[in-house]
């Protein structure tokens, strides 16, 4: 078994080089789906019912963190957890007419339907950067006890508060 770490989203993989196809050139990451180059040198035969080819070293993450709610009684706002994917992600109350994707469960009537938005973004390192901003929300969001700024965008960091209306959310990586 070799350690090959994928050239486009870095993950750690062990192959073993000796169930190689001989004329093999690339074989797909098991995480992002592209093509890995291969070139073996040496080359040991053994038995078909070996290990599997590749495995991964360490977890693929489909998520890129998460979002907890906090619960408070008295806005009747359950605890909740929404897990954060690739991509943009509009995050307000819980209605029929709301377009949010993270849509949270509350009677906070202070939180837009549509009150913030998150981007989330590969990092050259194949980590993930989580953009905040407010989404033009009436009451405006506060992150870290500060109010966003109208078109401010802040990088979010592990255990940030963000607080849209009166209900509280922590992000976590």
């Amino acid at each position: 078994m070799i350690a090959v770490r994928c050239p486009h989203c870095h993950v750690g993989l062990k192959v073993d080089e000796t169930r190689l196809p001989s004329d093999i050139t690339v074989f797909p990451c098991p995480k992002c789906k592209k093509q890995i180059p291969v070139s073996v040198l040496n080359r040991k035969e053994t038995s078909p019912e070996a290990e599997p080819e590749t495995s991964l070293i360490g977890t693929v993450r489909a998520t890129s963190g998460r979002l907890t709610v906090v619960a408070d009684a008295e806005i009747n706002t359950p605890a909740q957890v929404f897990l954060l994917a690739e991509g943009m992600i509009l995050i307000g109350r819980k209605s029929e007419s709301s377009h949010a994707t993270i849509a949270i469960a509350t009677t906070d009537r202070s939180m837009s339907r549509e009150h913030a938005c998150i981007e989330v973004k590969k990092n050259a390192k194949g980590g993930y950067k989580h953009s905040l901003s407010d989404n033009n929300s009436k009451n405006r969001t506060l992150y870290n006890s500060r109010y966003l700024e109208e078109g401010e965008i802040v990088v979010l960091k592990d255990n940030d508060e963000i607080i849209l209306g009166r209900t509280v959310l922590r992000f976590n990586e």
